[in-house]
């Protein structure tokens, strides 16, 4: 193996190592560091980590992560030392300063693989080649490494296989379940020998009653089923779906919240279809667009859209896609890493994020992993999708004749949520200068492939008069929208145009109503849409004129499209009508959007509507405003959800392990949207088999004063340390999360306790628990909400700790919520279901072993019911505290001692 020449570089909070090419190792200062890597191109890996551990932004050098992205795309491996070991068959260092020295001898065996057989062989000389250009540090090692090839690489958009249509899908028929073929399809996914769960075929029978026929139009079977961890909800549900599926020959939409669940129910599925060429063809997993590579986006970074560090990403980014499964970036198998590493340089414009696909008119269209996946689910049995997907879909969607009668919602504690932000409008300038650019296109010294509506329906406007007036007007009317430094305009006092006139107004109304001083406190601030002031009311004319000017032509457009399809020229082939049918639904959509604009604007110094939430807001990130705007929420959004999806739907199950938490299931009716149907749906509730008086205990400490941040920092060091990691650390606040970390990272790392920490780690949160998993010592700092990304079964998570009670943040939305749903019963089942939900995390297997940990003298004894019934309670001190994380270490029993019963009376 050839001597590499240049030196690794490991910087941790613990230290730093240079591993020179004489095989000199040693620990070095972080000013001789930095000067070494701004004279010498040095090996690094995660150079964006290493430099925030220098605190030297400008760190470069030969990052190892981008050299596995080039030789193994779309190949996962966990970026830490210890990952990279497995990934290339090598001994992982002990320690720290061992990491330094393992770096180089990595790097070789990495390059190695181009002297064997190395599957990723085709394309790799021809990205070498145009890497070079760039001059990718990594060249000069690869280029005598990777040959020629006698014939000359195929580019990748003429070697990426094309969709084929196909008929569409007959309706499904109709058919009953019968209790024994759904009992003998869970025989066969849980497989011979496997222990007989009551719960879980409990569980199935009563899914099951989800695919019966409907009897009433809108009135779906609906069914809200319980199912406590352990239960094997998973296959309870994919049993009778399935099933169905083949019976009826139509698709099940499963729906989950996460990307966790989506990954483990893929897995899930090769029960189903064991035969992979199969399963591709029975189960197709469905997210929205924007996680998508977009290939005419990429094309145009290659070929010169994107210059310097996003211009490398760009080719990285076309190797993985000549190998990719299905192309989606987010969540897929692109590493998360991978962008993290360009500093976020590009990777979102690969993707369509501004809605701003041309369909049929795209080089591309036929090779397009959108089209590909939409097509695949039509003829699938079961689609793996999400919640936002699908209430997208149902509302807005294409593929009206595909859509699905039969739904599993899993992670059903999260359809209210889902709903909340899908339902609602916000007349932001973020918002509005998105939508400038999607009719307008390019303007000034604006890069990219960015066209109007203008170039997208050229054809259209030059064959019809009435819709090239409409596009003309479009055009002139959106000129009035907020437009490329519209905030610095606001700031200064200056704003250009009808609605930057009406932002700098909310701008100032929100800040002169700010009661509890948050403008000096850098957060963000926002104000009820009631009692406006003059100024305000003055503003919304001409802001509501303009929009009206906009909104016209934009529907005028879509009825002379719609007229162009049913009386088609000689011109439309199916390329062409596709095209215009992706218009139609895009003009629909932007129609719809600034129409609740309107209605927001005609809100000021109108009357209220009880069914909504309006207010103002200005939004910051530590004082610095990124967008400002007015807002509009349901104050119940399961109503348009259950209009929207579930009535046009014969049949839904909605699932959850927690969908009862904070209530009873009156509760579970109302946030789900059963109140909203006319149907009464049916109800299943199944505990948890786990033993959590023997696996787990609730330890509340009493003696960390709130506020204090030294106090707080020393409870989290002293019981991860106690622990020996294994511990996730959620915060309320990401002020807090940050300052804890910087108290006691440096200390965990002398104790050999790796810490990352969500906000603060140059890492993308689905890597962070990568990570976090693969290392039964590292812990994990995130919000409150990472709760829900993160599903660790075993050792690797024996500690959950919550920095305080929950208690939700005091908006204005929250405020009318709780007025209408009780008061301060309201905010206790919004705590009881956050408690439930982060308690969820620590008991994955019958195996585990674990202590939920709660910094609060103030935890009232009511919300205790949060917990599973029979998990000891006890309040104590830090020092007592710290004793039973001991016991956490070495997987020693739970303490039984109860101070305080989980259900009191």
């Amino acid at each position: 193996m050839p001597e590499l020449p240049h030196p690794a570089l490991h910087a941790s909070h613990s230290g730093v190592w240079i591993a020179l090419p004489d095989g000199e190792t040693r620990a070095i200062g972080r000013g001789e560091a930095i000067r070494i890597a701004a004279d010498t191109p040095v090996l690094l890996l995660n150079a964006p980590l290493v430099a925030q551990r220098l605190g030297y932004g400008d760190l470069s050098g030969l990052d190892l992560l981008e050299l596995w992205a080039f030789l193994r795309p779309a190949q996962f491996m966990v970026p830490t030392p210890k990952g990279l070991a497995r990934a290339t068959g090598l001994a992982p260092p002990d320690t720290d300063a061992g990491v330094a020295p393992f770096l180089r001898e990595a790097a070789a065996a990495m390059l190695a693989l181009c002297d064997g057989d190395w599957p990723e062989r085709e394309g790799a000389w021809s990205g070498a080649q145009a890497l070079s250009r760039l001059r990718w540090p990594w060249v000069p090692l690869l280029s005598g490494r990777i040959a020629r090839p006698a014939r000359d690489e195929r580019w990748l958009f003429s070697k990426l296989p094309e969709w084929e249509e196909q008929a569409s899908r007959p309706a499904p028929r109709i058919v009953t379940l019968h209790a024994d073929d759904v009992t003998a399809r869970l025989d066969r996914l849980t497989g011979k020998g496997a222990e007989r769960r009551e719960g879980q075929r409990a569980f199935a029978e009563a899914a099951s009653t989800a695919f019966a026929p409907r009897d009433m139009r809108d009135a779906p079977n609906l069914v809200l089923a319980e199912a406590g961890t352990g239960i094997g909800k998973t296959l309870g549900y994919l049993a009778p779906a399935s099933l169905w599926a083949e019976q009826a020959d139509g698709p099940v939409w499963v729906s989950t919240f996460t990307k966790a669940l989506q990954r483990q129910l893929g897995h899930e599925t090769e029960r189903l279809f064991p035969d992979p060429a199969e399963r591709k063809h029975r189960v197709v997993t469905r997210k929205g667009r924007e996680n998508y590579l977009c290939l005419l986006n990429l094309e145009d970074a290659l070929q010169g859209g994107f210059a310097g560090r996003a211009a490398v990403l760009a080719h990285l980014v076309a190797r993985w896609a000549a190998y990719t499964a299905d192309g989606d970036m987010v969540g897929g198998d692109l590493p998360g890493w991978l962008p993290t590493l360009f500093r976020r340089n590009g990777s979102t414009a690969l993707t369509d994020r501004r809605g701003e696909c041309i369909y049929a008119g795209c080089p591309h269209y036929r090779k397009c992993y959108i089209e590909r996946a939409a097509r695949a689910s039509a003829d699938a049995d079961i689609v793996i999708a999400n919640h936002a997907l699908v209430m997208v879909n149902a509302a807005r969607g294409r593929e009206t004749t595909t859509r699905p009668t039969r739904y599993v919602f899993d992670e059903g504690h999260h359809l209210f949520d889902a709903a909340d932000a899908m339902f609602a409008a916000a007349l932001t300038g973020q918002e509005a200068i998105e939508l400038r650019r999607w009719v307008l296109g390019p303007e000034r010294n604006s890069r990219g492939r960015r066209r109007g509506l203008s170039a997208r329906l050229s054809d259209v406007a030059s064959y019809d008069e009435q819709g090239g007036r409409a596009i003309a007007d479009a055009v002139q009317a959106a000129s009035a929208l907020p437009s490329e430094g519209w905030l610095q305009r606001l700031n200064e006092g200056e704003p250009f145009g009808p609605l930057e006139t009406l932002l700098a107004t909310v701008r100032g109304l929100v800040y002169a109503r700010d009661e509890k001083g948050a403008a000096d406190a850098g957060y963000g601030l926002e104000t009820e849409l009631a009692e406006p002031s003059a100024e305000l009311v003055e503003a919304a004319g001409p802001a509501g004129e303009a929009l009206d000017a906009l909104v016209r032509p934009l529907v005028a457009l879509g009825r002379r499209l719609e007229a162009l399809l049913a009386d088609a020229p000689d011109w439309m082939d199916g390329a062409a009508r596709a095209r215009v049918e992706g218009a139609i639904a895009s003009l629909g959509w932007r129609a719809e959007t600034v129409g609740a604009w309107l209605a927001l604007i005609a809100r000021i110094g109108g009357p209220a509507d009880p069914d909504f939430v309006d207010w103002l807001a200005v939004d910051r990130i530590e004082g610095r405003e990124y967008d400002i705007g007015l807002h509009r929420h349901w104050l119940d959004p399961s109503r348009p959800f259950a209009k929207t999806v579930l009535e046009p739907a014969h049949g839904a199950l909605v699932t959850s392990a927690t969908l009862r938490a904070g209530g009873d299931w009156d509760v579970a009716d109302a946030r789900s949207g059963a109140h909203h149907i006319a149907r009464a749906p049916g109800h299943f509730a199944a505990s948890s088999p786990f033993d959590y008086a023997a696996q787990s205990e609730v330890l509340i400490v009493t003696d960390v004063k709130r506020g204090d941040l030294s106090a707080l920092a020393n409870a989290y060091a002293r019981l991860i340390v106690a622990a020996q990691g294994g511990t996730l650390g959620l915060f309320t606040a990401i002020r807090r999360l940050r300052s804890v970390h910087a108290r006691i990272a440096d200390r965990l790392a002398r104790e050999g306790l790796p810490l990352m920490a969500q906000h603060v780690d140059p890492i993308d949160t689905g890597t962070l628990v990568d990570i976090f998993r693969d290392d039964g010592r590292a812990s994990l700092l995130g919000t409150d909400a990472l709760r829900d990304g993160v599903d660790v079964p075993g050792h690797s998570l024996r500690m959950v700790v919550l920095e305080g009670v929950p208690w939700p943040k005091p908006t204005v939305l929250h405020a009318a919520r709780r007025m209408a749903g009780g008061g301060k019963d309201y905010d206790d089942r919004v705590v009881r279901a956050k408690l439930a939900q982060a308690f969820g995390r620590l008991i994955r297997r019958a195996d585990d072993r674990g202590a939920f940990v709660l910094l609060s003298a103030a935890m009232p004894s009511r919300l205790l019911s949060a917990f599973p019934e029979g998990t000891p309670v006890t309040r104590l001190t830090l020092d007592e505290a710290v004793l039973r994380a001991q016991r956490l270490s070495s997987g020693g029993d739970m303490v039984q001692e109860v101070h305080e019963p989980t259900r009191p009376a």
